[in-house]
């Protein structure tokens, strides 16, 4: 069972690779691989009485499923509303000059993306990322060179605080390391996210200017995007000091801003803000669904045991760079559980430099995190090719933060 369920994770990365070649969409193609897995899960467990054990596994990972399904929809419906009324690529255009040079956008994506994934998650900072990089005119190569960039930092601003990303939220939460003591990541992520910042400005330099006209800013949009950045800000303060799951404070700002809409509609017949949840690309929801049902067979396996066993074997500056490496193949949330069970004996060093291993080595493919499989569902030029390209810089760029962490 175990070499099957493997050989199916197999064909699910060999699929999304190919998506090009073989024309079927990597949603449908890891949803598929992923029921599949789990139905072979369940046949099997009949055969071994193992029934209840399955059944088990299987609520567990729905739940963490669901939980994300409904951290995504909130924050995708915020982020889609802004969107369509042009509020955040317009603030951003309104804030840059009317032209500007391929470099300088590289670099403004770059301090955007790694100062606003400090602040909010991964996903909302990744999709406001990557809406200001679609709005210039940019060459396929620039827009993908862009994208990369862009999901390194984000996934590197991440680790420095509880709500940029879920593994430090998990490691923050099991009592290994302190607030305080996550911000001493900021020198060694600057370090990283810059080494590949000056990799990419070798390109050809170049004007270009938006390729769309900033709309007019209203009274509403000014108060959703208020309402949203007040549910990021609650978010991080509920978490640190009452322990509330992200997921709940993200659900009660989309509910007041559906309710807000309610009361706007006597005003108002055309505002109708629970339209915007069919604005979901849920092409993306699908494509996280059937990943993570694949992970969640992998660890049911025991394939994650394997690895934690392989992470015991050798010193814990190796094994945590071994991790960051691993989890651009793995999710990093089962990998970071699976860890944690195992209850290694760390130093507050070490523990950070696993913090920033498996919050920034997912980097390294484009399916390794969460932020890179909403850039390649999102933006149609960045494939799981056309990522792979960059993955010598992107591990280079790794290599560079994990050792400044390892001597800051």
């Amino acid at each position: 069972m175990t070499t099957f369920i493997l050989l199916l994770a197999l064909i699910g990365m060999l699929a999304i690779a190919l998506e090009e070649v073989i024309h079927l969409n990597k949603a449908k193609s890891t949803l598929f691989l992923g029921c599949v897995s789990w139905l072979a899960l369940y046949i099997h467990s009949n055969s071994t009485g193992e029934l209840q054990t399955t059944q088990h596994a299987l609520n567990e990972n729905l739940l963490d499923i669901a939980t994300l399904w409904l951290f995504l929809m909130a924050t995708m419906t915020f982020v889609a509303y802004l969107n369509a009324k042009g509020l955040i690529s317009g603030l951003i255009i309104r804030a840059l000059p009317g032209q500007t040079t391929v470099r300088k956008l590289t670099v403004f994506i770059t301090l955007f993306a790694l100062a606003l994934s400090m602040l909010c998650d991964n996903i909302t900072a990744t999709l406001v990322s990557l809406s200001v990089i679609q709005s210039f005119q940019l060459t396929r190569r620039e827009t993908i060179r862009l994208c990369v960039l862009a999901v390194f930092a984000v996934n590197s601003g991440g680790v420095v605080l509880i709500t940029g990303d879920v593994t430090t939220l998990m490691i923050f939460s099991a009592g290994h390391v302190q607030i305080t003591e996550l911000l001493a990541l900021t020198f060694p992520t600057l370090i990283g996210v810059f080494s590949l910042l000056a990799m990419f400005m070798c390109h050809r330099n170049r004007l270009i200017s938006a390729s769309v006209r900033p709309l007019p800013i209203r009274k509403m949009d000014i108060t959703i995007a208020a309402i949203f950045f007040s549910t990021i800000v609650s978010t991080m303060t509920l978490s640190i000091l009452f322990s509330i799951p992200p997921v709940l404070t993200f659900l009660t700002g989309l509910s007041v801003m559906f309710m807000f809409g309610g009361v706007a509609n006597h005003f108002d017949k055309d505002i109708h803000l629970m339209e915007y949840t069919r604005k979901i690309q849920f092409d993306t929801l699908f494509f996280f669904l059937g990943i993570l049902l694949i992970v969640g067979a992998l660890k049911e396996v025991g394939v994650l045991v394997w690895l934690t066993e392989l992470y015991l074997s050798m010193s814990p500056e190796w094994s945590n760079a071994l991790m960051g490496v691993m989890s651009s193949l793995l999710d990093n949330v089962p990998l970071t559980a699976a860890l944690l069970k195992a209850e290694p004996d760390l130093t507050t060093q070490q523990w950070l430099s696993l913090v920033y291993a498996v919050g920034v080595g997912g980097s390294i493919l484009v399916i390794g995190s969460a932020a890179g499989i909403v850039a390649m569902s999102k933006v149609k030029e960045l494939t799981f090719i056309s990522y792979l390209r960059f993955a010598p810089h992107l591990l280079v760029a790794y290599s560079i933060g994990y050792t400044a962490v390892l001597f800051s």
